[in-house]
């Protein structure tokens, strides 16, 4: 085990440290979060993946664990990096439809809709940009800075902070119009899932295992549900975040946090249907029967979406630091640390093929809209692919 090794894993796993301190990387690190990573192994390919485009956006997310991800809408994909940059691209081509330096900090986003493109900094701003033509709306000042994407909907900005708030803002001039707050634990993971919007109401999982329904106009409690109970005799035992977005699908939620479990929940009544034993800082991704997930330690799942029941599990990527999960037709689509691209059969989870988007870790990057799928590394590249059945 290499020191470089280490610290790449303490930066996945990215503690932020409220109140204490630990003595060294070692003490935060449980002996599964140093195995080494799995060795690709050759594969049968299937399904290849074509490059329908590719560029550089620029810095990227860089290596800060930065919520910088791509953003589809109405033909077009708006991307932004860690150096201020945000974009607008023409999804079928790349061709850069207008390109802003914010010359700011920035850290999540973008979210865009409503003709607003928006993203969040790490000097707690919320930006907003025209979606026609990139220039500024509004910027106006967070409780703390911003590690997921600001969603737009109904006249609402709702940012998430790092901090435990919520906040919703006029979406016309970024007057915050109303705010929600909980206390967080001693320890979490650097970074937080999405604010989610479905309907008139907007879900937010937060640090401690819970995930909360917030009407998206007023920013008054619907239901609060807990996913888990945060179990252990350390703060680090006890870190039971959502990390990764929400999933809505036909009236149901599912969720799951780190060190704990994942859950299915009614989204009109905040009920929990049913639960499992599960660790993931990762988003998942569903289909008709089942979700897909990557858990902590880099196996992929397929679960029943009606009870939670196993499917099947895929080991060879173990500790490869995988990225959110996404669907395609047949094909599930996971990325890694070294910018691989691994597709799995969604029947049986077999590995039925491979691309790669660069050489930088792709931790967030993966996205399917409209029938398309586009990744992007944290370094910055950025691709269109599509999935072409092997002869």
């Amino acid at each position: 085990m290499t020191v470089t090794h280490v610290m790449r894993r303490a930066l996945l796993l990215g503690v932020w440290v409220f109140l204490g301190g630990c003595s060294s990387i070692g003490d935060w690190l449980a002996p599964a979060e140093i195995d080494p990573p799995a060795s690709l192994q050759d594969i049968t390919e299937k399904v290849q993946l074509k490059a329908r485009w590719q560029t550089d956006i620029g810095s990227g997310a860089g290596d800060l664990r930065l919520h910088l991800v791509p953003h589809y809408a109405n033909g077009r994909l708006y991307v932004a990096d860690a150096d201020g940059r945000v974009m607008a691209l023409d999804a079928d081509t790349g061709r850069t439809l207008w390109s802003v330096d914010l010359e700011a900090p920035l850290s999540g986003g973008p979210g865009a809709a409503e003709g607003l493109v928006v993203v969040g900094t790490l000097d707690a701003e919320v930006i907003a940009l025209s979606a026609a033509d990139g220039s500024l709306k509004w910027r106006t000042g967070v409780s703390s800075e911003v590690l997921s994407t600001p969603v737009v909907a109904l006249d609402r900005v709702v940012v998430r902070t790092i901090d435990g708030k919520v906040q919703g803002l006029d979406a016309a001039t970024g007057e915050e119009r109303w705010r929600y707050e909980r206390e967080i634990p001693v320890l979490t993971l650097r970074g937080t899932a999405d604010p989610v919007v479905s309907g008139d109401h907007v879900l937010c999982g937060m640090a401690g295992g819970k995930l909360v329904n917030l009407d998206i106009r007023t920013g008054d409690v619907r239901w609060e549900a807990t996913v888990t109970v945060p179990r252990g005799r350390s703060e680090l035992e006890r870190l039971a975040d959502i990390d990764g977005n929400p999933l809505v699908i036909d009236g149901l939620i599912y969720v799951a946090t780190y060190q704990g479990e994942v859950a299915a929940i009614e989204e009109s009544s905040g009920s929990v249907l049913w639960r499992r034993k599960f660790s993931s800082y990762s988003g998942m991704a569903a289909d008709r029967y089942n979700v897909y997930a990557s858990d902590a330690s880099g196996f992929v799942w397929a679960l029943d979406a009606d009870n939670g029941a196993a499917r099947w599990r895929q080991e060879a990527l173990k500790n490869r630091q995988l990225s959110d999960v996404a669907v395609l037709g047949d094909v599930v689509i996971v990325g890694d640390f070294e910018g691989y691209v691994h597709l799995l059969s969604t029947e049986d989870g077999a590995l039925v093929g491979r691309g790669r988007v660069g050489s930088d870790p792709i931790t967030r990057g993966v996205l399917v809209a409209d029938g398309r799928l586009f990744v992007m590394g944290d370094g910055g590249e950025l691709a269109a692919l599509q999935l072409v059945p092997v002869p």
